[in-house]
């Protein structure tokens, strides 16, 4: 019998009563998880080390085309004396020989954008836990795609959002719960980094080495830049609608309806070119035009009556910041100056520090798994992302950012798209729970467990 077939069948034994299980999981603690790292770059390292911190995995193959990241991978395995997992290097496809030969129970997809779903689609027909890494879609279709691919798999899709995880997002989570803000009315959120040396970078030094993309660029400056040229929307939409969803339960009792879209004119790009001293006005890609407008701004708005404006600014000078706002009828929350204000606590017209706040309510997540944190990215909330997703995959429960979670979340892409081409238009969301969302129940960080 298939080694998963048996633990499959051990945990329906042992936990049926207490588990929704869907997959073949393990279930005793004598067993560990194993994973698959599909795209070693630098996020998918990251999660590597990540997994092998843990004493319940065991990374069994990792594939990528990039031979350097194969190597770095490989130092990462060695530094943690962990076993060596099987390479998969053999072209851009080979990740399907990896699926088809490797049993496996979870995978990580890690790669350039434009394989997410088909890589995600793949992992669900072969019944495997699936963590997704995020992105903005290419297409509404992709979004159904994948929507389809889950409900017909006996494994799940795990949405891998850190930012959920963030400590001050998930402290305001708490004071929402709480009730401190009242009922929302309002929020804001984005992806506002300043990522030109990451859009042109020949690999000398991390950030602001070159005028390079393509296939003279490093690491993202390889792929990610293209997106820039081509395309004119809110590319990288989840890191803001990820957390603001779990404030007003979006597909958990409420929805995305619609959003509307307007992008600025695009000059940042071209400028870093010119006035780079690798670049110049005769740098071959000075004379390229780039699609994508310095400022996107969209605006959403829900089923219960909620608005959002979501922000996208990655090609002009600034300083870093995921812009939240969160506003109800007794107060505010405002990330970018860090501060709070609560009617009938604070004093009138006037902002407090947010920080005693965030203290006082500190999620129970936090403060359980603080010291094993220390030391992941992001401030440490990659540790509770990969902690997430691997004890989810090990019940074989469903995840807290699900398949339309993904798709609602990543069609935000080509809807602004849409909607900026329409000269601003309105455009409907599509409802990819297909009703779904009028019965599903919140499940995200309840209490101190998953």
């Amino acid at each position: 019998m298939e080694r998963r077939k048996f633990i499959y069948n051990t945990a329906i034994t042992a936990a049926a009563s207490t588990l929704p299980l869907k997959g073949k999981w393990p279930s005793s603690q004598n067993e560990k998880l194993k994973v698959a790292i599909i795209g070693t770059g630098m996020r998918g390292q990251g999660h590597l080390d990540l997994l092998l911190r843990r004493d319940d995995c065991e990374v069994a193959a990792i594939c990528d085309i990039n031979e350097k990241m194969i190597n770095r991978s490989k130092e990462i395995v060695k530094k943690h004396n962990a076993t060596n997992p099987v390479i998969y290097d053999k072209g851009p496809e080979d990740y399907l020989r990896l699926l088809e030969k490797e049993d496996i129970d979870a995978v990580i997809i890690a790669t350039p954008w434009r394989w997410h779903v088909p890589m995600a689609i793949a992992s669900l027909k072969k019944n495997v836990y699936t963590g997704l890494e995020v992105s903005g879609a290419g297409s509404l279709d992709e979004c159904w795609e994948l929507v389809r691919a889950s409900q017909a798999s006996d494994g799940h899709l795990y949405f891998l959002e850190n930012v959920c995880f963030r400590r001050d997002v998930m402290a305001v989570l708490n004071m929402v719960r709480q009730d401190m803000f009242g009922e929302i009315i309002h929020m804001e959120c984005g992806y506002q980094h300043d990522l030109r040396g990451v859009k042109f970078n020949d690999g000398i030094t991390p950030y602001n080495s070159g005028v390079e993309f393509g296939e003279k660029g490093y690491s993202e400056a390889s792929w990610r830049t293209e997106h820039s040229v081509h395309r004119n929307g809110d590319l990288y939409p989840t890191h803001g609608i990820g957390p603001v969803s779990q404030y007003v339960n979006i597909n958990r009792g409420n929805r995305i309806t619609h959003l509307t879209s307007m992008a600025s004119k695009s000059r940042g790009l071209h400028n870093y070119i010119v006035d780079h001293e690798k670049g110049g006005a005769d740098h071959p890609n000075a004379k390229v035009e780039f699609a994508l407008g310095d400022k996107v701004t969209t605006m959403l708005r829900t089923a219960s009556g909620e608005t959002i404006v979501l922000h996208h600014d990655t090609n002009l000078p600034r300083p870093y910041s995921l812009a939240f706002r969160v506003q109800g009828t007794k107060g505010i929350w405002m990330r970018d100056n860090q501060s709070i204000h609560i009617e009938g606590i604070s004093a009138s017209h006037r902002w407090e520090d947010a920080q005693p706040y965030l203290d006082k309510y500190d999620h129970p997540l936090w403060k359980k798994y603080e010291k094993r944190a220390v030391g992941a990215g992001h401030g440490g909330m990659d540790f509770f992302l990969i902690h997430s997703f691997v004890e989810h995959a090990k019940a074989g429960k469903n995840p807290p950012f699900d398949a339309y979670d993904a798709a609602t979340w990543m069609a935000i892409t080509p809807l602004s798209e849409m909607s900026i081409q329409k000269g601003s238009s309105s455009i409907s969301m599509p409802d990819f729970t297909e009703g779904k969302w009028m019965d599903s129940k919140v499940t995200f960080a309840l209490d101190d467990s998953y």
